[in-house]
């Protein structure tokens, strides 16, 4: 699994985890943890947003990846 880092509010920490790859989408988790209460949500994402995020500096890979 892919994590990669959401560019966010100072002192917060959010990041996304992709969960499953198809030929158009990913399944993907967002995890947000806003001074220690933490929101997990998974959704869809087509590829084309999530490179887009990417490209853009949104979304950085994280300097490890989840077994």
């Amino acid at each position: 699994m892919k994590r990669y880092n959401i560019k966010a509010v100072s002192g917060n920490k959010e990041y996304i985890d992709i969960l499953k790859e198809t030929d158009n989408e990913y399944l993907v988790r967002f995890t947000r943890d806003n001074n220690g209460s933490i929101k997990t949500t998974e959704e869809t994402i087509t590829r084309h947003l999530f490179n887009i995020c990417v490209q853009t500096g949104y979304l950085n890979p994280a300097e490890y990846s989840v077994a």
